[in-house]
C-alpha cells in the first residue's frame, strides 16, 4: 500500500473518529421529546416549534411523546440521551421547577442534566370566579372570603401543578381560607366551575378565555405582571394589592448539559429567530400562547432560578411532598 492510499486511509480513520458537532449540523433528523400525550395543548405548541426548527434548519424534526409521571418519563429519556443535537426536551415549568420541589426522588436532575436553550413562552393564569360569588375586583373577593372561611373552594388540575400552586400563594399572600378541590385535568375542574360546584380557579391563559369572553366565568385579575392584550381591562394581581405576586406557565426547549457548544449556540440561534418571526408569534398567539423574545443564556438561567425560588417558599409552607 503506497503512502498516498495510506494517508486516505488515515485521513479516512480520522475524519470518521471525529465528534458529530464537526460535521455540519445536523445531517439527519432531530428527536424532539414532548413529555405529555399526543393532541394535548402542550403537544400542539412542542410540534409548531418543531415546525420551524425543520425548516430552518433544512432537516426533519420528529415529535416523540412520552407522557406519565408529571413529565419525569420524558426528562430521563432526554437526559440520558446522547448529547450530540439530535435529541432535543421540551419542558415546562412543572419539570424543571416544581417536580424538583415536591419529588422526594426523581430520575433527572434538571440543574445538572439539561442545558436550557430557549424560552419559548410563558403564560399567565386568570384568576376567575362563577357569577354566584359577589365580588367584581380582588378587593372584594378577599373580603368575602375573609367574612366566609373555609366556604370558597377553588378547584385545580391536581395537587402540585401550578393551577393548584397559584391559588395557594394567593391564600398566603392575602390570608384568608379556602379549600383544594383536585380534579384529574384542568377539564373537569373548568366543568365544576361552570356549574357553581366550586367557586374559584386559577386557570391557564388558554383554557380560561373562552368561558371569560363568552360571559360564564368573571375575571378578577390575571398573573403576569403586565395586564395582557386578551384582556386588557382585568388588572393583575400584582396591581389589586399584592405586588409579589407573579405566575407563569412557561414553556422552552433543552438538551443534555453535555451538549457541545457550537451545537447549543446554533439551536438556540434557530429559536431565536422563530420567537422574531412575525408570522410564528401570530400562529402561537392563535392558539392562545404568549411567545417571549429571545433571552440570553444569563436571562434564562436568572428566569429559572427566580422561578424555582418563588415556588420553594411557597412549597415549603404548604409542608406537601409527593411520592
Amino acid at each position: 500500500m503506497n503512502w498516498l492510499k495510506l494517508s486516505a486511509l488515515a485521513c479516512s480513520l480520522v475524519c470518521t473518529a471525529l465528534p458529530a458537532h464537526a460535521a455540519e449540523y445536523p445531517v439527519r433528523p432531530i428527536k424532539l421529546i414532548v413529555p405529555y400525550a399526543a393532541g394535548g395543548p402542550t403537544d400542539v405548541l412542542g410540534r409548531m416549534v418543531g415546525e420551524y426548527l425543520a425548516r430552518d434548519l433544512k432537516q426533519a424534526v420528529v415529535v416523540e411523546n412520552k407522557a406519565g409521571a408529571q413529565g419525569a418519563i420524558g426528562a430521563e429519556a432526554a437526559a440520558r440521551s446522547e448529547p450530540d443535537g439530535y435529541t432535543l426536551f421540551f419542558t415546562a415549568a412543572s419539570i424543571f421547577v416544581l417536580n424538583p420541589l415536591l419529588y422526594k426522588k426523581l430520575p433527572y436532575d434538571p440543574v445538572k442534566d439539561f442545558r436550557m436553550l430557549a424560552l419559548i413562552t410563558d403564560l399567565p393564569v386568570v384568576m376567575e370566579v362563577h357569577p354566584s360569588v359577589p365580588a367584581k375586583t380582588v378587593a372584594e373577593f378577599v373580603a368575602y372570603a375573609k367574612q366566609n372561611p373555609g366556604k370558597l373552594n377553588f378547584g385545580s388540575a391536581g395537587t402540585g401543578g401550578t393551577i393548584h400552586l397559584a391559588g395557594e400563594m394567593f391564600k398566603q399572600m392575602a390570608g384568608i381560607d379556602m379549600v383544594h378541590v383536585a380534579y384529574k385535568g384542568a377539564g373537569p375542574a373548568l366543568t365544576d366551575l361552570l356549574s357553581g360546584n366550586i367557586q374559584v380557579m386559577f386557570d391557564t391563559l388558554g383554557t380560561a378565555l373562552p368561558p371569560v369572553k363568552g360571559g360564564l366565568l368573571r375575571p378578577l385579575a390575571v398573573s403576569s405582571a403586565q395586564r395582557i392584550p386578551d384582556l386588557p381591562d382585568v388588572p393583575t394581581v400584582a396591581e389589586s394589592g399584592y405586588p409579589d405576586y407573579v405566575v407563569g406557565v412557561w414553556f422552552g426547549i433543552a438538551g443534555p448539559s453535555k451538549l457541545p457548544d457550537d451545537i447549543a449556540q446554533k439551536l438556540t440561534a434557530s429559536l431565536h429567530k422563530a420567537l422574531g418571526d412575525d408570522t410564528f408569534r401570530a400562529s402561537l398567539e392563535k392558539v392562545g400562547y404568549l411567545p417571549l423574545r429571545p433571552k440570553s443564556q444569563a436571562e434564562i438561567d436568572k428566569f429559572v432560578a427566580t422561578d424555582r425560588a418563588r415556588w420553594a417558599g411557597v412549597i415549603k409552607a404548604l409542608n406537601i411532598s409527593l411520592d
